[in-house]
């Protein structure tokens, strides 16, 4: 069973992206969390099965600075690449640089904007 990570620290958001991904009906198992800190708790129980896709906010908790929450959680990711090669990696964010530091981290990603004035079609490239 596929299994997705969503990570947010606003929780309109998280129910958003979770409102778009069941829509698709795909039979995916969703987990969430509230702050990177929270995310990589997640991803390390689940080293035994592993998500399949990873949604991360970049601008969260404000204790990683100068990196952005979601920057460093990308990283931790990284760290588990045995267990998580197969994974996507989306920075949803609508941070103007989006697309750099997703090129950067070498990462999907999805602009907040375009998450909002789509439909829940969006998502179904980063889920299958």
């Amino acid at each position: 069973m596929k299994k997705v990570l969503i990570v947010d620290d606003v929780p309109g958001w998280v129910r958003f992206h979770q409102n778009n991904i069941e829509y698709l009906n795909l039979g995916i198992k969703i987990d969430t969390a509230n702050s990177a800190r929270e995310a990589l708790t997640k991803l390390e129980a689940s080293i035994d099965e592993p998500y399949t896709t990873i949604f991360t906010d970049l601008q969260m908790e404000s204790d990683f600075l100068p990196m952005m929450a979601g920057e460093w959680f990308v990283k931790q990711i990284k760290t588990y690449s045995k267990y998580y090669k197969d994974t996507k990696v989306v920075i949803v964010s609508a941070s103007p640089s989006i697309d750099k530091i997703a090129e950067r981290n070498e990462v999907l990603y999805l602009p907040k904007v375009v998450a909002r004035n789509s439909d829940a079609e969006v998502y179904r490239e980063f889920l299958e």
